[in-house]
């Protein structure tokens, strides 16, 4: 099992203060912590709802904020409960690890559709799936899951800020929100491909320098083992 070593700069401050309170929470002992998993994954698809509708309506923000920190909260209680009642299984970790980056996805069609640019939103899934895809393949060579400093907790802050900041603007009727809308995601599109190609680079060094021994073997195919 890998290691999990996170360098968020807001996990301190929005995720260890609720597993602390978790003890406080009536969530049943006996409740499967994959029900958490699929609980979250709702409300993440909840929030790519509210984030598609955010730039017309001045519920779309806030539907988007609730449903983009309940995702949140499910992702930092699952595996909390998990250890606390001894149901710990690789089988919930797999599906964890399986949906977050489909939440992720979620949200960013959501904005493309917010902006009407279906076009930004194929570059910036195909960046956020590369993302994670390198993120796996190194925790496997090194035995190490990590996050960088701008990880899934300030990725879901930002989001949250924006559908705020897009409720507030709707209701307010200031004009040019799908423009600003379209310049923030372009932007964060940019800095998610700056951060893969950096995380890129310092992937090869640290598998080079850190990693397993390389795999020699040949691949065995089902007529070998016959």
């Amino acid at each position: 099992m890998s290691q999990r070593i996170s360098h968020s700069l807001l996990d301190p401050y929005l995720t260890v203060p609720v597993k602390q309170q978790y003890h406080l929470l009536p969530i049943p002992s006996r409740l499967p912590p994959e029900a958490i998993v699929l609980t979250g994954h709702t409300l993440a698809i909840v929030g790519a709802i509210g984030l598609a509708y955010s730039t017309t309506t001045w519920w779309g923000g806030l539907l988007a904020a609730a449903g983009i920190i309940g995702n949140h909260l499910a992702d930092v209680l699952d595996g909390t409960h998990a250890r606390s009642t001894g149901q710990c299984r690789n089988g919930g970790e797999l599906l964890d690890h399986f949906l977050d980056p489909l939440s992720f996805a979620y949200w960013l069609v959501g904005i493309a559709v917010a902006c009407g640019r279906l076009d930004l939103g194929l570059v910036a899934v195909i960046g956020l799936f590369a993302t994670a895809v390198l993120t796996n393949i190194k925790a496997k060579l090194i035995g190490e899951f990590t996050l960088s400093a701008f990880g899934p907790t300030e990725f879901k802050t930002l989001l949250t800020m924006f559908g705020l900041v897009l409720a507030g603007c709707v209701m307010s009727g200031v004009g040019s929100i799908v423009t600003a809308a379209t310049v923030f995601y372009t932007g964060l599109i940019a800095i998610g491909i700056v951060q893969l190609l950096i995380g890129v680079i310092r992937a090869v060094y640290e598998v080079n320098e850190h990693g397993q021994p390389a795999d020699t073997t040949e691949w065995a195919t089902t007529r070998d083992a016959a």
